[in-house]
């Protein structure tokens, strides 16, 4: 039988800033369901591969396909790219919500790319989507704080909100880009056993950039770690340990190795 095919597919994916290579060549597959930790230090290419994932960038060359059809194709979107983007949640170290909106709007606000352009500059919900968005609070488990305004929260429940927002689109993919980076300890283990449940429970493909070692070994099975731009490692994530960061990374390797996070 076949086995099925990637519902990430990166091939020879480059792009350079001001003439400084950010991406060399990446290739890479994810396949369904996966829990993918990308790893390395700063500068190391994470961020702009991820935004390169969903679209928020386009590589200089290289193709990105998702769900089985081409985002990118040497640096142009294609014609299905908006409607791929709304299968892929994106969560911002950040958080990137709208803080004078409610929790409520800044959730629904993950639904505009199934609904009209009309609508969407309106942000015109019927009563079935807000139910919807109050369902996806309720998963995350900040239901309580529906009508409060988002810039209220603390940093966790931000990122829960985060998180609902990607629900609400009925994303499959979420890539997550450094999202406990801006938590406190307790905060950031509740937001990583959030994600794992959505991917065990919902079945979502999780890809993760993620700057303590420690924690890509709990959460996720496999680690891409990436330098200079280029892919330097790609396996499973106990097979990471510190010989081979030190072979990867030299002097850096220590910024990857932090204390761990607390227990729940």
């Amino acid at each position: 039988m076949n086995a099925a095919p990637p519902i990430i597919n990166v091939s020879r994916l480059s792009q350079s800033f001001q003439g400084q290579p950010a991406l060399q060549e990446v290739s890479l597959q994810v396949q369904d369901g996966e829990r993918v930790a990308l790893v390395g230090a700063s500068g190391a290419g994470k961020s702009t591969l991820l935004r390169n994932l969903n679209g928020l960038q386009v590589a200089d060359q290289g193709v990105v396909e998702i769900l089985g059809c081409p985002l990118q194709i040497d640096g142009k979107l294609q014609a299905q790219a908006r409607r791929r983007r709304g299968r892929i949640g994106f969560i911002f170290q950040q958080f990137n919500l709208v803080n004078r909106l409610t929790v409520l709007e800044n959730v629904l606000v993950g639904n505009l790319a199934q609904v009209s352009w009309g609508r969407s500059l309106v942000q015109s919900f019927s009563q079935a989507e807000k139910l919807q968005a109050l369902a996806a609070l309720e998963r995350v488990g900040i239901l309580e704080q529906a009508h409060k305004r988002a810039g209220v929260l603390s940093g966790g429940q931000q990122q829960r909100v985060a998180i609902a927002r990607c629900l609400m689109q009925g994303a499959q993919i979420i890539l997550a880009d450094e999202p406990i980076a801006s938590l406190d300890p307790a905060s950031a283990c509740q937001v990583m056993e959030l994600l794992m449940g959505l991917n065990q429970d919902e079945g979502i493909t999780l890809m993760m950039s993620l700057h303590q070692v420690q924690v890509v070994r709990r959460y996720c099975d496999r680690a891409i770690a990436l330098s200079a731009g280029m892919v330097q490692f790609d396996g499973p994530t106990a097979a990471l340990d510190l010989p081979m960061l030190g072979e990867i990374y030299g002097a850096a390797a220590p910024e990857l190795v932090l204390r761990d996070m607390p227990r729940t």
